[in-house]
């Protein structure tokens, strides 16, 4: 998983061969499916036969079994996992010239963003701005997520764009990654704006409660 999302950050994608790859999981949390221009990976640690055998099952287009809600819903009865959405994945790559004066990093908020972010990622870090907060963490195969939360005042000034661009200044170097809702037409547009391209999409499962 983590040569296949490096290789996606740089623009080098699985053969659009129809298939389905199946690998074990990064770590003990992430457990998931992400899906390329026609070929997706699962990872797991559930037998890859039982992978195939449900992806057959799904009654769909192949292309689309990996994706299909009856694959998933097995996914998650089979793992006990859970899971959130069907998200978008984007990428950019980092920018040179360090944060942002405005930028300021705080230790431990209890913003709901915040904990949500510390259960799906390692090495949070956490920024607040004029327009937004920003997280940044370690996500699945230990690559660099972006999360962002936007004030409805902000959005509105045009503030909200800021935090995604600042991301790529504290990236260090490497590719920031950020998984956005399909329905969330206005932060799908910020983040394009600000350079993050879309690579495909992903279902991540978490440990059930």
């Amino acid at each position: 998983m983590s040569s296949r999302s490096t290789g996606a950050a740089r623009g080098v994608f699985p053969a659009a061969d129809g298939g389905t790859t199946v690998v074990g999981r990064p770590s003990g949390r992430d457990a998931g499916v992400p899906a390329f221009t026609a070929h997706s990976v699962v990872f797991t640690d559930e037998d890859p036969a039982w992978v195939r055998k449900t992806l057959a099952a799904a009654d769909c287009d192949a292309l689309a079994a990996p994706m299909n809600v009856r694959f998933l819903a097995a996914f998650m009865e089979r793992t006990g996992r859970r899971t959130d959405t069907i998200d978008v994945m984007t990428v950019a790559e980092p920018l040179p010239g360090g944060p942002p004066p405005a930028l300021e990093e705080i230790g431990d908020p209890g913003h709901p963003r915040v904990v949500s972010a510390r259960g799906r990622r390692d090495d949070v870090r956490v920024w607040t701005a004029d327009g937004g907060l920003l997280v940044l963490g370690r996500g699945i195969a230990g690559r660099l997520e972006i999360a962002v939360e936007v004030p409805e005042e902000a959005r509105h000034r045009g503030l909200g764009r800021r935090p995604a661009p600042a991301a790529r200044r504290l990236a260090g170097g490497e590719p920031v990654w950020a998984q956005i809702s399909p329905g969330n037409a206005r932060s799908l547009r910020s983040f394009q704006a600000a350079g993050y391209r879309p690579v495909g999409s992903e279902a991540l499962f978490l440990p059930g409660p």
